[in-house]
């Protein structure tokens, strides 16, 4: 049985990856603004920075997704450790999920070929659905 450090460490790790990717975007993002000739006050609504180059506008696009799909994650890797669920295939399992995230964003900011990108966010989703299985399995029936 991992200890509660241990099994939360896969979340520690998505949170410090989304961290990087925010140090990229904004790494892209601001000298890509200032080639570009735009005032940051122009960014003050969605869609404003499409002149921004693909390559760009991609990092930032996955920052943003490391905050949606996510958020499902955390919440199960939290109520897993609170609720006595931390168990060695809970653990396998989120870094396996954290892992296939971490590969989405190389994907989607690199080369961002979609169908290979949704293929990396399927199986992470399928990860995160073997989990949330496997707790209400635990919860409900057990």
């Amino acid at each position: 049985m991992p200890t509660t450090a241990e099994f939360l460490a896969p979340v520690l790790a998505l949170v410090c990856w989304t961290l990087v990717m925010w140090l990229w975007m904004y790494a892209t993002r601001i000298p890509a603004m200032a080639a570009a000739g735009i005032d940051p006050q122009s960014a003050a609504h969605p869609g404003s920075l499409s002149a921004l180059s693909s390559r760009v506008r991609s990092v930032a696009d996955n920052y943003n997704h490391l905050h949606e799909q996510p958020t499902i994650f955390y919440a199960l890797m939290f109520f897993t450790a609170l609720t006595g669920g931390a168990d060695g295939l809970a653990l396998v399992l989120g870094w396996a999920y954290v892992a296939s995230r971490v590969v989405h964003s190389l994907i989607q900011a690199t080369i961002n070929v979609v169908k290979l990108r949704f293929a990396v966010f399927a199986l992470g989703s399928l990860v995160l659905i073997a989990l949330a299985v496997k707790e209400a399995l635990r919860v409900f029936a057990g």
